[in-house]
């Protein structure tokens, strides 16, 4: 089995993907729910607006999950949307901040190495598995 590590860093250094689209990724993987392609086209930006370094692309990936998931099983818009803030506030108590230029390590340097957030996204994606799963949605897989 692959560890969110493993499945990561592959993301990061064989995909070349961003921080939202990995964080898809990972959580289809886990709850064995199907991201459409297209859905993975729409998150090409979200790392942080596109790099302006506003709402983190981890965020918005598990938020675009969520609503993927919840649809999925059943969940009303309403229901989805609780989640969401529910999600967004977690998210802060335990990062700190939703946006990129605060979780990025580092900040922002014309020098930054490629994937400088992969520590932060391992961490990241194991917290939005818990959380989903502390809501009630089972994963496939740990």
């Amino acid at each position: 089995m692959t560890t969110t590590v493993q499945r990561v860093h592959d993301l990061y250094w064989n995909s070349n993907i961003n921080c939202a689209r990995a964080m898809l990724a990972c959580l289809g993987e886990a709850f064995g729910v199907t991201v459409a392609p297209q859905t993975f086209h729409a998150a090409v930006g979200m790392h942080g607006a596109g790099r302006f370094r506003a709402q983190c692309g981890l965020v918005e990936g598990a938020l675009m999950f969520i609503g993927i998931l919840g649809t999925e099983r059943g969940k009303t818009e309403k229901d989805i949307e609780t989640l969401c803030r529910s999600f967004a506030e977690a998210f802060t108590a335990r990062f700190g901040s939703l946006l990129c230029r605060d979780l990025r390590p580092g900040g922002f340097q014309p020098s930054d190495p490629p994937h400088a957030c992969e520590g932060v996204t391992v961490e990241a994606v194991d917290f939005a598995k818990r959380f989903l799963a502390d809501a009630g949605f089972r994963p496939q897989q740990d």
